[in-house]
């Protein structure tokens, strides 16, 4: 069977430049392809910020000019090669040149938008003709778009097909309906309800959605929300009028690099059989590190997580006088709304032998965490996928997580199902939910320590690595070209 052809295109990828999940998905899962069956490829803007290093490994290809409406745009192509697998990026200083890859949303609509003609435009000079183009989130959505509006047309293109993956439907991409002809250089005929147009806005995840010819969201039960108004986003119909062509695949994590085994950011490592006495030697540690009370026997909660209500913050605030009441260690790690950051220096001013916070992201500390803690905290009010259960899951951490998105296709309640459970988990948004499983999770390892080891090494043979999802997608690929 002749190899087919994928190309990845997305605003950001590991090793070059992250701010989310995307970047993980994008720049670990092509790796995990039956590389007999498929050529994956990845391609990207190249960033100034990036670090100098990363730069470094890029070689340049060659130039061209792409028409953006009006404008004539100069195109600067560079490739890496990174264990096999080959990066392109689209050069171009006026557009990519800021401190950050996403700014002020007319910027990032003009710039992505030209992202997404140029790669059209690149594709024939560097001898890689996909069979499908896979799109990631609003800012690749005009791909389908420009390949039914103009590209098709082409004898390169006409038989490309493409797939939309939603990693999270809150951001789409709006803006008014000015740029329609003078940013996207699209015919005002586009600027319709069936198309580009959603409340009279420009749309431009709507116009991906109604011009992929298949969607993927990031986990099975996520797929099934954004069909409801609660979580739809305001596309909830829109998505349902297209379910027959969506369909959800969890996410996966790189099990090399998160791998309790061998990390060498953590204080021991361990393995399924020396799990008990790797993750007291990490907790012990983790609490001198932290100036924490020294215990090994005292219940330990971990946070890795942004500090926003979307994470189920406003939830977590409700209950944390009452879990300092009780004998728990909380360890927090992570940014965002003030007022949430300064929750936690509050309750560390009270309790100063129970909480640590750190504000801001640390990669070697999250994995401290992971590896040390007994319990890890994300009651999402929505989580498309997630991926620190995951992790967590992978160091033997037990995750406590509300059902929804992808934290319910992962996490087996205890509550559920004992013998198979990995976690435990609430069903309905509010504090009460919440703190009865944190106080059922308490209760377990303090009072059957059999059951409570018995879980960790449930969760540790957790298969969440990238091998299942790739699976999934290879068959969606093989069925969209036969």
């Amino acid at each position: 069977m002749k190899k087919k052809n994928i190309l990845f295109a997305v605003s950001e990828a590991l090793p070059f430049i992250k701010t989310g999940g995307l970047a993980d998905v994008a720049g670990t899962l092509p790796y995990y392809f039956d590389k007999k069956k498929f050529d994956v490829r990845v391609i990207l803007p190249k960033y100034a910020c990036m670090k100098q290093e990363l730069k470094e490994k890029l070689k340049y290809k060659f130039f061209t000019f792409v028409d953006l409406a009006w404008r004539n745009q100069y195109v600067g192509v560079f490739e890496a090669k990174i264990n096999g697998i080959t990066f392109y990026f689209i050069d171009n200083e006026y557009y990519f040149s800021s401190d950050a890859p996403y700014g002020e949303i007319r910027g990032d609509i003009e710039k992505f938008a030209y992202f997404c003609r140029a790669i059209f435009k690149v594709l024939p000079q560097l001898d890689f003709k996909p069979d499908l183009i896979h799109c990631h989130d609003w800012q690749s959505a005009l791909i389908p778009v420009y390949l039914k509006d103009q590209f098709c047309k082409e004898d390169f293109y006409k038989d490309t097909k493409t797939l939309l993956t939603i990693h999270n439907l809150k951001f789409q991409g709006v803006y008014g309906s000015d740029i329609v002809e003078d940013v996207l250089g699209l015919s005002m005929n586009y600027f319709t309800e069936g198309k580009i147009e959603n409340n009279g806005c420009v749309n431009l995840l709507k116009g991906g959605l109604y011009f992929a010819d298949k969607i993927s969201t990031v986990s099975e039960t996520y797929a099934e929300e954004i069909r409801t108004h609660e979580f739809g986003e305001g596309l909830n119909s829109f998505v349902s009028y297209r379910e027959q062509d969506l369909f959800g695949i969890v996410n996966g994590i790189d099990y090399d690099f998160f791998n309790p085994e061998t990390d060498k950011a953590i204080f021991e490592n361990y393995s399924l059989e020396t799990v008990k006495e790797g993750k007291i030697k990490n907790k012990l540690a983790l609490q001198r590190e932290l100036g924490l009370f020294q215990d090994e026997n005292v219940f330990t909660i971990g946070i890795v997580s942004r500090l926003t209500d979307q994470k189920g913050f406003d939830l977590i605030g409700a209950v944390l006088d009452e879990i300092c009441q009780t004998n728990i260690q909380l360890i927090v790690l992570g940014s965002g709304e003030n007022h949430f950051e300064q929750m936690f220096y509050d309750l560390k001013n009270r309790y100063p032998d129970k909480i640590s916070i750190t504000v801001g992201y640390n990669e070697e500390l999250s994995h401290k965490i992971y590896a040390a803690c007994d319990g890890f905290l994300m009651p999402s009010r929505f989580e498309p996928c997630g991926l620190s259960q995951l992790i967590a899951l992978r160091y033997g951490t037990i995750p406590i997580v509300r059902k929804t998105g992808g934290l319910k296709d992962t996490v087996i309640a205890y509550s559920d199902d004992e013998k198979a459970s990995n976690g435990f988990s609430f069903a309905s948004y509010d504090a009460y939910s919440l703190i009865q499983q944190i106080y059922s999770a308490e209760k377990l390892f303090y009072e059957n320590k059999e059951s409570w080891n018995q879980l960790v090494l449930r969760a540790m043979k957790s298969d969440s690595s990238w091998n299942n999802s790739a699976k999934k997608y290879e068959k969606i690929y093989s069925q969209m070209l036969k």
